[in-house]
């Protein structure tokens, strides 16, 4: 009876020491009844948006896995005057934090290697921000026609986004923010060293596995994609026959529709550049409704650019097109183009009480004062509405970052303007910054850009004829549909399943609206019926080719093409099929000039001295992956792996002692009997 009172001792004193070790595993304590209750109690995947590796000629920059495995590293908050890490740790970072974080890991390579991987805190509902902006000082300063690109066109840019980390960066949603914080309290509170709370990154780029460090050698390797997509323009009204002989001298109408962001998936960009856009499609929407526009003396055409942020893409691409003569910009040319108005960042044009707005021009041509006195004679004629535009000053050293330094650097005798709501320093301080989201822009503004652009492009259209007054002032934007915009561009509810979207494409995604560019697939030939052309571009071509559209007689049904030369299928997407309408609208493809596709593969192509803006091409690329994922779960640490051994190798002296003087014991009793 003694031994097996000691036995029964023994088990006991090894079950409550196991029970005092073993960590609590995460969870409500509900009963784990399947193999995926257990994974799901144990392991918290993070809703996070991550910033990924993108490629150039001269490297790389943005984020990724040093290596080919996950990272696993404690999570811990970084604050101010605690800043300093003893070990390889995911750090937690407060948004406010983020420049001068980046900054120091750039500039302190010990530093840097104790960084395992970054989560950067959402900024949630209260944003007490003022500024935060990844970009450069001067955005595409090498794309610039002019020499001064010393000049602070973003103030609040820190450059941090043209970067390369080795290590994984997640920008958490709100809800997420708030279980990390929870999670490194819970770290910090931990002092007995038993446990921890990880955090483990699944960001593991093709690019890195294959150790090609470059654009050149990727796509050699098939290890990326050149970023690209789709541009899109229409003319007002059709051009007839689609043909470029006997026509009118073109007033171009150019905005972009691309946004940039430290963050792939959150490049929202509500002021730069979707206010623009917003305000170029109310402004179309307003001129369609103008009766014998083909009575003008001058031809409309409007062109959305895709790409722009990362070398013009969109804008280079349509220039080239015109060049060759391709299908995608059949029945007009580059000698016919006469003006250019671009729409840039008009959102925070209100300041006081009315808005005011800026033209940048390109040079001092008799064409360019014409394009600034087109947009006063507009801004008189609006009245009340008390719409003011100023030209910029005349110390800027030329037109800020805009699609029109495109046209300038083809023909340095292009006479432009940017419509902007800025002078000499951009007005929006999140410039290429997740933050640059609705709260960043005022719709009563973009509703004045449109109402000003509508106005000022009608009057140019006339040339020096008189201009119809009656007709000018009837010209009106519909304030609704630039709130309707809004919602359907650039915010996630309802986003793109709005019900102006959904009546005509339906779209590929139900997530909060991005307007990053993405890359370029295959053979760009077919342009104009793409397979995979982003959701704002699908969006923007059947919107131009409707409001520029005129109906066909018997309004023929259609699913994809139209039998007569002239006609489009707007409405394709949508339940129930689509229409034909005679429109002049295309797509044409956005990607580098300095790329081709040949032999189902992506080539990059020497410099052209006749192609400036192609020798200084960085030629972006984004590196294939095959997952990325980020979740949280509780580790214990070496000492508690040494506990548990010393445990059971006592659970295993102990019972082997047991049994010993068991056998000895029961062997005595045996021989007394």
């Amino acid at each position: 009876m003694a031994a097996g009172s000691a036995l029964s001792l023994v088990a006991a004193a090894v079950c409550l020491a196991l029970a005092v070790l073993a960590p609590a595993v995460s969870g409500d304590g509900a009963t784990l009844e399947s193999v995926p209750d257990l994974v799901k109690a144990m392991y918290r995947n993070i809703e996070s948006f991550p910033c990924v590796r993108l490629l150039n000629l001269s490297g790389e920059i943005g984020c990724s896995n040093p290596g080919s495995e996950k990272i696993i590293a404690p999570i811990v908050r970084f604050k101010k005057g605690s800043d300093h890490l003893v070990q390889p740790s995911t750090v937690l970072l407060p948004l406010d934090q983020m420049s001068d974080f980046f900054l120091r890991v750039s500039n302190n390579p010990e530093f840097h290697q104790k960084v395992s991987g970054v989560l950067i805190e959402s900024n949630g509902a209260n944003n007490n921000l003022q500024e935060l902006s990844p970009d450069r000082k001067f955005p595409q300063d090498a794309f610039a026609p002019y020499s001064n690109r010393s000049h602070d066109w973003n103030p609040a840019g820190s450059g941090i986004m043209w970067n390369r980390y080795d290590f994984p960066v997640f920008l958490l949603s709100e809800e997420s923010t708030q279980t990390l914080r929870e999670v490194s309290e819970k770290n910090e509170k931990t002092d007995n060293g038993y446990k921890a709370n990880v955090a483990e990154f699944d960001l593991i780029m093709q690019t890195t596995k294959a150790q090609t460090h470059d654009s050149a050698s990727c796509l050699k390797e098939h290890s990326c994609l050149p970023l690209g997509g789709h541009s899109v323009w229409a003319s007002l009204p059709p051009i007839k026959n689609g043909s470029a002989e006997h026509q009118k001298p073109i007033i171009l109408a150019i905005t972009s529709q691309d946004s940039a962001s430290f963050f792939r998936d959150r490049s929202i960009g509500s002021d730069s550049p979707i206010s623009g856009l917003i305000a170029l499609l109310t402004a179309v929407d307003a001129l369609s409704h103008i009766p014998d526009l083909s009575n003008l003396k001058k031809q409309l055409v409007f062109a959305v650019f895709n790409g722009e942020a990362w070398g013009y893409l969109g804008s280079r691409r349509f220039l080239h097109e015109l060049d060759e003569g391709a299908h995608s910009v059949n029945g007009i040319n580059s000698l016919m183009i006469d003006q250019v108005l671009e729409i840039g960042s008009v959102g925070q044009a209100v300041i006081e009480e009315y808005p005011s707005f800026y033209a940048h021009a390109a040079g001092n041509s008799s064409a360019s004062k014409k394009i600034l006195d087109a947009l006063q004679s507009a801004s008189k004629s609006l009245g009340s509405d008390n719409v003011k535009v100023k030209q910029a000053a005349s110390s800027n050293p030329g037109v800020p970052p805009s699609s029109l330094m495109s046209f300038i650097r083809k023909n340095m005798s292009t006479s432009g303007v940017v419509l902007e709501d800025f002078d000499s320093h951009f007005s929006n301080r999140f410039y290429h910054s997740h933050l640059d989201n609705p709260a960043n822009i005022n719709s009563s503004s973009i509703a004045a850009a449109a109402a000003l652009a509508a106005r000022s492009l009608y009057i140019l259209a006339s040339a020096d004829s008189v201009v119809d007054l009656m007709t000018l002032n009837t010209i009106k934007v519909n304030v609704s549909l630039v709130k309707e915009l809004v919602g359907c561009l650039l915010s996630c509810n309802p986003g793109f399943s709005c019900d102006l979207v959904k009546s005509f494409i339906s779209p590929s995604s139900s997530s909060c609206p991005s307007h990053y560019v993405g890359v370029f697939l295959d053979d760009p030939s077919g342009t104009q019926f793409p397979s995979y052309a982003d959701d704002t571009s699908r969006f923007v071509w059947n919107f131009l080719a409707d409001r520029t559209s005129t109906s066909v007689g018997n309004k023929s049904s259609c699913t994809g093409k139209c039998g007569d030369e002239g006609e489009v299928c707007i409405r394709a997407e949508v339940e129930g099929g689509g229409r034909c309408v005679v429109s002049t609208t295309r797509y044409v493809p956005a990607y580098s000039t300095r790329v081709k596709f040949e032999d189902n593969a992506w080539h990059v192509l020497p410099a052209n001295s006749s192609d400036p803006m192609g020798v200084v091409d960085p030629v972006w690329t984004e590196s294939y992956w095959n997952t990325i994922g980020l979740r949280v779960y509780a580790v214990q640490d070496s000492t508690y792996d040494w506990l548990i051994l010393l445990a059971g190798l006592s659970v295993t002296t102990a019972s082997y002692c047991a049994v010993h003087v068991g056998r000895a014991y029961i062997s005595k009793v045996v021989k007394r009997d």
